[in-house]
This record gives C-alpha cells, structure tokens and sequence, in this order.
C-alpha cells in the first residue's frame, strides 16, 4: 500500500507543478510583454524630443537668418515683435492642446512633450518682450510704465508675460515634487495666461482693424478651454453618481 501511494502521489505532485508553472508562465508573458513594450516606445522618444526641439527653433532661426541677410523690412523691430509674439501663442496653443490630444487618442507619450513646448512659449515671451523693453524703448523704465498705463493691450500683454514666468521657474522636475499639488494649481494659470494672451494679440490689431489671425486664434482658445471645462464637468457628474 505503501508503494502504491508512493507511486501515485508521483503524477499528482507533477501535475500541481506543472500547473504552478503554466500559471507564472502565464503572468510573467504579460509582464515581459509590457516591459518589451515599454523599452520600444522608449526608443522613439529622445529622437522625437530633438526632433521637436529642433523644429522649434525654426522661428528663431528664422528671425536670425533674416537679420544677418538684411531682411526684416522697413521696421526690424515690429517684425521681431510680432513674429515672436505670434509663436509664442503658437506654443500656448499647443501646450494646451497636448492633454485633450492624449485623451483622446490614448497617447500618453504627448506628455512627454508638453513641458519642453510650454517652455518655449515662455522662450518666445521673453524675446517678445526683451524686443520691446530693449530695442523699441531702450529700457526706459518711467517711458514704459507710461505705456502699461495708457495702452490696454500692452498691461495685458505685460501681465501674461509676468504669470509666464513662475511656470517656467517651476518646470522642472525637482520643483514638481517640491510642489506636491500646488504644482498644478500654480500651472493652471496656463488658462487665463492664454486669454489675456488673445486680449493682448485682439486688442493690438484692432487699432489696425485687422481681426482675422486673432479671431482664428482665439477660437481654438475657446475650443481648448471649452474642452476641459466639459471634462471638469463629466468627472464632476461621474464622481456625485459614484458617491
């Protein structure tokens, strides 16, 4: 009887084996799966980080080419000042655009770019303005309080570009988990930077009555903004079923 039981437990204890390791077959697969998954998608991303760092210097690049090849028209000035103005709502725009882009084409990986974007809409603000202190008033400073408080556009203008400025300070890494959450109410001013930033573009070119660039830029400001206040509002709806 012995040797029987000895002989049958053999096969069952086998059999229990087998099983245990079909069943951490079966789970580690997923996990190798995602892993090799995770190193290919990584793979692309510094490529496409320079790529778009690169991309994004064109309009510099361009303002530089055009000022060593005599080619910033009968006023260097308003050109460097509008074009750099024009690209820095360019960036705001697609600094917002990057969350409603991932949410609804599951591509998390547009995350990645959104800080290096959102920088260089400051990039762009700082020459914006560093044009105007510098090159239009020569830093005179009495000459460009005058100016804020004469010139609606213009205290508007400054006031997105002050707001820009502690964005870009907290941008990296360290001050994200300095911050806790007060990272991301503090980036929340992106919102109202982006309108008094179409206030600004509006308002200067309705001296000029020329509305079209800012009335297209300000729809897909609306649409941006529109968007996340429906998706506050879903989850607001969500969260109130659930409770």
């Amino acid at each position: 009887m012995a040797t029987r039981m000895g002989t049958e437990a053999t096969p069952a204890v086998t059999a229990s084996g087998a099983r245990t390791a079909a069943s951490v077959s079966k789970h580690a697969a997923p996990s190798r799966n995602a892993t090799t998954a995770a190193v290919g998608a990584g793979r692309w991303i510094v490529p496409a980080k320079i790529a778009v760092f690169v991309a994004a210097l064109y309009p510099f690049a361009r303002i530089m080419l055009f000022g060593f090849t005599d080619r910033l028209g009968a006023n260097p000035i308003e050109f460097i000042t509008r074009s750099t103005g024009l690209w820095t709502l360019v960036f705001i725009c697609i600094t917002l655009a990057v969350t409603p882009l991932r949410k609804l084409t599951g591509w998390n990986a547009l995350l990645r770019f959104r800080r290096m974007v959102g920088l260089y809409a400051f990039f762009y603000a700082a020459l914006h303005f560093t044009t105007y202190f510098w090159f239009d008033k020569w830093f005179d400073l009495a000459e460009i309080v005058k100016d804020i408080g004469k010139r609606p556009f213009i205290t508007v203008g400054f006031a997105a570009f002050v707001l820009l400025i502690p964005l870009a300070v907290t941008s990296p890494k360290a001050m994200v988990r300095k911050l806790g959450r007060r990272w991301q109410t503090l980036h929340r001013a992106i919102y109202l930077i982006a309108a008094l930033a179409i206030l600004h573009f509006w308002w200067m070119k309705a001296g000029k009555h020329d509305l079209i660039l800012p009335k297209i830029y300000g729809v897909i400001v609306i649409a941006l903004l529109g968007w996340r206040l429906l998706a506050w509002a879903r989850d607001r709806i969500r969260q109130r079923a659930r409770s």
